[in-house]
Parts: structure tokens; C-alpha cells; sequence
């Protein structure tokens, strides 16, 4: 890649995002304005459904004082009364790459079409780059789905930029005005039950059920300091998984180009990292506004420890 077309692509990022945020913000003020006359639809304070002391046995609260949304820690109910009124729209991403589409993608999309969002304007976008092998697929009210073609660079072939660069591409496109929130999640993964609006936030991370019982010593952060990636040892706060994350859809923009051009300077220095590497440094610079505990994404191959309480979504190793 030539340095004009990479002064182009960072001008034309760039140039992205301030639309989008500038389109999130008119949005949200014309939110505002319409709460005004309507003051039983005012969104929540967090102490108002988000009760951290009724689980003593784990971290509830971040030193950012982000919430950490375990079982037994959320009013559901009082989060829906605000979100129903506001008509929100969920958009949920998953990469599907021939490899995989038989295997795993029919078990994601009909687990999640019974249990993420229920009683809420739902859109699957479906990533593929073969939809012959789209398997049949029957949504429930409130959900739809559209597929998106795999949209291919010759000149990259790491599967996280590439990934990354598709789903820029069409949050810019036309996911932006299609959803007020949007999660990015790997196939490999069933929903056991509700993965509901206690997920919902400005940006959102999910804790690695590997390391989450772990000491913060141990985490396999990137420890290079001429990697793009670089956490020095004593930093870190957690290990986040690269199986789940969201937020606005700006604020996945943002972090999908951040961590694309993390990974494209260290390919370009010849630096082998882990995308889940730029994640978590990702995480550790831009703090998110709200974790979701191993309960919403945990490897069912472990001893369950009796802080899970009630299992979200199973993961299934892979090697991706």
C-alpha cells in the first residue's frame, strides 16, 4: 500500500467519523427534545436498575465506575419501560466465511432469534462470502436479516483487518441509520437465554471467561513496546474477549478503525499480534462504558465456578 492511498484511506476515515458523530448527536438531541414532554420516558440513572451489592462474590464495579452486569445485578424491567418507549432498533454482526457457514452459522442465528433482544426491533447483518450456502432461516416478529457480501482487498489478507474493513464499511454505508445500537459477534457461539437491554451502552466489552479469575499478571497482553498493541507490565485492568463487543455505531466504528490501523502497523513492522492484542489496548486507552461478565459468554469445557450463575452464551472453540 502506497503512502497516498494511505493518506487517503486515514482523510476518508477520518472525515467518517465526524459525520457520524455529528448524524449521533443531532439524533440524540432530538431524543432530548422529545423527553422533555415526556418525563416517565427519561432515561434511567444507573443506580435506578443497577444494584452492584447484590452480588459481593465478584467485581461489579469498574475504577472508572463502569457497571459489570452480572446476574442478580439488573432491573431488566425497568431498562425495558425506557427502551420500548424509545422504539429501539438492535443490530447484531456476524462474519460468516464459507468455512464455517454450515457448521456454525444455522445454531447462531436460531439461538439468537430466541434469545438476544426479544420484544425488540432487531437486524442480523450476515457477512458472507458464498451465499449459496445461506442455510434456511426463520425469524421470529420484530426481526429480519440482510446479507452483506465479503467485500475482498488483494492486498490484505489478515482475516481481522479484512473483517474490520467490511464492517466500517457498511456501518458508514447504511447501518448507521438503521440502528440506535450494534454488537459484533463471532459464529462459533449458542445463546442459552435472554441476552437483553442491561447489555446496552455507549461502548461495551465482554470479560474473557479464561481470565477473568486470573491475576491481572498473568493476562496475555501484547508486551512489546513496538507493537501498536502495547501494554506495559503492572497496566491492565481486564482481559476482554474478542468474541463480543458493541455500542453505538459510532463508537464501533471508532473502535474497529482503531484497531485496524493497530494491526496494518504492526503487519507493516513485521510484528506477529493478536487482534484481541489491539482489543484490549483498544479497552485499556478508551475505557467502555459497560462490561458484560463471563456469564454472557462463557467456554461450557470448564468446571463452572459458582459466581456463573446463569450462562448467556456458550462459546465453542474454534481457533479463530
Amino acid at each position: 500500500m502506497n503512502a497516498k492511498w494511505k493518506i487517503l484511506l486515514l482523510v476518508s476515515f477520518a472525515l467518517s467519523l465526524t459525520l457520524i458523530k455529528h448524524q449521533f448527536r443531532i439524533k440524540k438531541n432530538l431524543q432530548k427534545i422529545s423527553l422533555c414532554w415526556d418525563h416517565e420516558a427519561e432515561e434511567p440513572r444507573l443506580s435506578d436498575w443497577f444494584t452492584p451489592k447484590k452480588r459481593p462474590d465478584v467485581i461489579t464495579t469498574t475504577d472508572w465506575l463502569a457497571p459489570v452486569i452480572w446476574e442478580e445485578t439488573y432491573n431488566r424491567q425497568i431498562l425495558e419501560k425506557y427502551y420500548k418507549r424509545m422504539n429501539i432498533t438492535i443490530g447484531l454482526v456476524v462474519w460468516s466465511t464459507r468455512k464455517f457457514t454450515g457448521q456454525y452459522l444455522k445454531q447462531f442465528i436460531q439461538s439468537a432469534n430466541k434469545h438476544f433482544m426479544i420484544g425488540y426491533n432487531v437486524i442480523f447483518y450476515i457477512l458472507m462470502d458464498e451465499f449459496s450456502l445461506l442455510p434456511p432461516i426463520e425469524l421470529g416478529p420484530l426481526r429480519t436479516f440482510k446479507l452483506l457480501p465479503i467485500l475482498r482487498e488483494k492486498f490484505w489478507e489478515d482475516f481481522n483487518v479484512l473483517y474490520m474493513k467490511n464492517l466500517n464499511v457498511y456501518i458508514i454505508e447504511h447501518i448507521q441509520h438503521e440502528v440506535d445500537f450494534l454488537f459484533s459477534m463471532r459464529i462459533n457461539q449458542i445463546f442459552k437465554s435472554n441476552f437483553g437491554v442491561e447489555t446496552l451502552g455507549k461502548s461495551v466489552a465482554q470479560l474473557h471467561a479464561w481470565w477473568y479469575f486470573e491475576n491481572v499478571k498473568k493476562f496475555p497482553y501484547e508486551r512489546r513496546p513496538k507493537s501498536a498493541a502495547f501494554i506495559p507490565f503492572g497496566k491492565g485492568d481486564f482481559y476482554y474477549h474478542s468474541a463480543i463487543f458493541g455500542g453505538t455505531p459510532y463508537e464501533v466504528l471508532t473502535f474497529t478503525a482503531e484497531c485496524q490501523k493497530g494491526i496494518i502497523h504492526d503487519i507493516e513492522n513485521e510484528l506477529s499480534s493478536t487482534y484481541e492484542s489491539h482489543l484490549n489496548k483498544y479497552f485499556f486507552v478508551n475505557k467502555p462504558t459497560k462490561l458484560l461478565s463471563p456469564e454472557y459468554n462463557w467456554d461450557p469445557t470448564f468446571r463452572t465456578p459458582p459466581q456463573i450463575k446463569h450462562v448467556k452464551i456458550a462459546w465453542q472453540s474454534t481457533g479463530i
